[in-house]
């Protein structure tokens, strides 16, 4: 499988659902900032120590708005 290295659109579903859960646990700012230039050369350490609480969060929180939209597909 190729990786293409592509940004994602700012109109992208996936963006668009990353904001909004940011926007939902009060980080939307730091989301703002960090979303708009590739990171890929940071190695995961310095990654993780900048995102990663943030990051975290926002992993519960689209696990639990998926869980709620499931059921009603």
């Amino acid at each position: 499988m190729a990786n293409s290295n592509r940004n994602a659109s700012p109109n992208s579903e996936w963006t668009k659902f990353k904001m909004e859960c940011a926007q939902e646990i009060g980080h939307i700012q730091y989301v703002k900032e960090n979303n708009d230039h590739y990171k890929g050369d940071l190695p995961s350490k310095e990654n993780g120590s900048q995102g990663g609480p943030i990051g975290g969060q926002m992993v519960k929180k689209m696990i639990e708005m998926a869980k709620t939209q499931i059921p009603q597909q």
